[in-house]
């Protein structure tokens, strides 16, 4: 079984704890587990699976599946910068895998509670952002160290699975 759950902002990546909303608070299936995290802070796709096999398809870095976010970014970054992207770029814990990296539109999505922060004076544009490595926080830090620091992040796709038709907290189970 296949469960895909758009996971809203401030949602814990996991089934218990008292801090913050969980899993718990949204999915009612026994037996699964995630494929893959997203942090708190960011939203959008999340796979979870009771087959050990197919989880492991998911979220082995040998497996290469394609992850991709939406970010919307401070500032507008230049086409040198989204070039450093597209090639790879030094983090502090390496070289990253080179990104496919596309303009987008603001994508029409849901709003966020909280609201990102919003600068008179500092504009904000959106990048659509697909990698086949899974580091942590890893598209916030490819930002900032372009200039260009994450304010919102939700993921779209993992593989052939998207958040299309699912509202933040809905899940469907395949």
């Amino acid at each position: 079984m296949l469960v895909l759950f758009n996971k809203p902002f401030g949602v814990l990546c996991q089934f218990s704890g008292d801090e913050a909303p969980t899993l718990a608070n949204y999915i009612n299936i026994p037996n699964v587990y995630p494929a893959g995290r997203l942090d708190k802070d960011s939203e959008g796709l999340l796979l979870l699976t009771d087959d050990g096999a197919l989880q492991q398809r998911i979220t082995h870095p040998k497996n290469k599946l394609p992850k991709t976010y939406w970010a919307q970014i401070e500032g507008v970054a230049s086409d040198e910068a989204l070039a450093q992207l597209r090639k790879g770029l030094m983090l502090n814990d390496g070289m990253t895998l080179p990104a496919k990296i596309e303009r987008l539109t603001a994508p029409a999505v849901w709003p966020r509670d909280p609201p990102i922060r919003y600068r008179k004076n500092i504009a904000d544009s959106w990048l659509s952002i697909t990698l086949v490595e899974g580091r942590n926080r890893q598209v916030r830090r490819m930002t900032a160290a372009i200039g260009h620091p994450t304010l919102r992040l939700i993921r779209y796709s993992i593989g052939e699975w998207t958040i299309d038709q699912l509202q933040p907290g809905e899940y469907q189970q395949l």
